[in-house]
């Protein structure tokens, strides 16, 4: 197997933990005469036309509030998509450039369960990103030292002003309680991941792990036309440890431009390292795919092994290169792969959500007692 290459991005391979495409959601905001919250987690770049004016102004892609006339400041709560560890922002402000904030700030907190508004103002927040300057028109990127775990994030603008998209780059730390039973183990929104991949020319492979059906072909994973040998391929970390019984590879909305064949392959890296190639297990060999089509595979049918293989990371060979819609990798976590996905949670909640948690009486005891799939398994 070729070397792995990291696919080139600002963010490198980080995931947007408010994006819309992880359901993250703009919960609210003081102020949006102008142009509305929602915007600011657009997954797609901001847009421009100008001369076009509404009721209330001109038009913007993005969050405008009114021009303040007090000594205070506005701000949007965003409800990431997924729980995680925020390691940068981007304030990206294009396309205002007389009306930009000139200085910005981000809070984090951590809650149970699905909180108002109004009870998030009572939250205890945090200030990852503290007050800083922000220039016009431009993304603006801050780094987070905090490595605790967070469900929300404040955006807070000073005085006022418009930001066209707010980024928040991390990495997902799935609540172990759900993570029992059968689970698609490469989920993003449960913590899998997107490690290298050999060509990311038209998009991302990461896309193939967002929840949900692609709706059009620019929702997948596209490279480029291979004009030498060899073929694409893609690796990603699973959200934990765990057993592989059913796989889905989706070719949808992929009709002239779908691989030939794929190739599915597993490794339990606490045993060895990813660049190993001896120790990737096949559990798809390589088969022929139809443009525009779910293909599904059970342990014991259509491929797979008839015993499910335990693994850390999978491997998606296409031949010789190609499209796909969607990837799913459906499995049960194992017994030391739910303890590791408790410790990496627990230990990276925030000490009055611990609290909370505590009190409920949930240990990982608790946790794998109700977890027969991870009690039956190595």
């Amino acid at each position: 197997m070729a070397a792995e290459t990291a696919v080139p991005s600002g963010a490198g391979l980080l995931v947007d933990l408010a994006s819309r495409n992880l359901a993250g959601s703009v919960v609210a905001a003081n102020d949006e005469l102008f142009a509305e919250r929602e915007n600011l987690i657009r997954p797609e770049p901001s847009t421009h036309v100008a001369g076009a004016f509404g009721p209330k102004g001109k038009l913007y892609d993005g969050w405008e509030t009114r021009r303040r006339r007090d000594t205070g400041f506005d701000w949007a709560i965003v409800r990431l998509g997924a729980a995680g560890i925020v390691h940068g922002v981007i304030v990206d402000t294009a396309f205002f450039r007389g009306n930009y904030p000139p200085e910005i700030s981000v809070e984090a907190t951590s809650v149970e369960g699905y909180p108002s508004p109004a009870e998030l103002e009572s939250a205890a927040w945090v200030t990852i990103v503290p007050r800083s300057p922000a220039a016009g028109d431009t993304e603006n990127p801050y780094p987070v030292t905090d490595r605790r775990r967070w469900t929300h994030v404040r955006l807070c603008i000073y005085p006022d002003g418009g930001v066209a998209r707010f980024r928040v780059h991390g990495a997902v730390v799935p609540d172990p309680r759900f993570l029992l039973g059968t689970v698609d183990l490469v989920a993003m929104e449960n913590g899998g991941r997107l490690v290298s991949c050999s060509d990311a020319f038209y998009s991302s492979p990461s896309n193939l792990i967002l929840p949900g059906r692609a709706r059009v072909m620019g929702d997948g994973w596209e490279n480029a036309r291979r004009r030498g040998p060899g073929n694409d391929h893609a690796v990603f970390s699973l959200a934990a440890t765990g057993a592989i019984e059913h796989v889905e590879v989706d070719t949808s909305y992929f009709v002239g431009n779908a691989p030939g064949w794929v190739r599915l392959s597993a490794m339990d890296s606490r045993d060895t390292k990813l660049d190993e190639e001896d120790a990737w297990q096949e559990v798809i060999p390589r088969t022929a795919v139809q443009p525009d089509t779910r293909h599904r595979y059970r342990a014991g049918w259509g491929g797979l092994p008839a015993v499910p293989p335990t693994a850390t990371h999978v491997r998606l060979d296409v031949y010789p290169d190609g499209g796909l819609a969607r990837l799913r990798i459906h499995g049960a976590v194992t017994a030391d792969g739910l303890e590791a996905a408790w410790h990496r949670w627990w230990d990276a909640l925030p000490q009055p959500h611990r609290d909370r948690i505590a009190a409920t009486g949930l240990t990982l005891a608790e946790l794998k007692r109700h977890s027969p799939d991870a009690q039956n398994r190595p």
